[in-house]
């Protein structure tokens, strides 16, 4: 990314305005390098799969398997997300934003959304009434008592879903 930028200004042609990589709060491994990056490069992050493909709803949790659900009817789809590690940080994720009166999803998605580097997500929903809740998240500002839970929840599981 910073090449490529650096190539653009040499040869006076557009610069990248957006990267486009996976991050939710199972998979936060931008945070590693390319948030510098992108902060050094004015590039923003367009997020994708902030759900961690629906487990961070908990809707997984227990060797739950919802009718329709994409982990359910895609064997194969994002196997990250099937680690036992993500189902014990989704667990603990689950746990908290019902300690603090929201959903999980929600709770996810304005995680996602109140990063520094992210201009955007792509969400994923599958019915209406999902999207009408990842929609919903955007009036969902998360306070420091809940962050300083999301911390905690982190230090235990860094990056469940690499």
């Amino acid at each position: 990314m910073c090449q490529f930028s650096w190539l653009a200004r040499q040869h006076g042609l557009p610069r990248p305005v957006s990267i486009q990589n996976i991050y939710n709060l199972a998979s936060r491994q931008f945070d590693l390098d390319l948030a510098e990056a992108t902060y050094r490069e004015n590039i923003s992050l367009l997020a994708y799969s902030p759900l961690a493909g629906g487990v961070l709803t908990g809707k997984y949790l227990n060797g739950a398997k919802p009718a329709n659900a994409r982990m359910v009817k895609f064997a194969e789809f994002q196997p990250r997300n099937r680690r036992p590690t993500v189902a014990h940080a989704t667990a603990d994720y689950v746990a908290l934003a019902k300690q603090h009166g929201i959903g999980p999803d929600q709770m996810a998605l304005a995680f996602v959304r109140q990063r520094w580097f992210v201009k955007s997500t792509i969400i994923g929903a599958t019915t209406m009434e999902q999207l009408k809740r990842n929609i919903d998240s955007t009036q969902l500002t998360l306070d420091k008592k809940t962050l300083d839970g999301i911390k905690t929840i982190h230090a235990r599981y860094s990056t469940p879903a690499p």
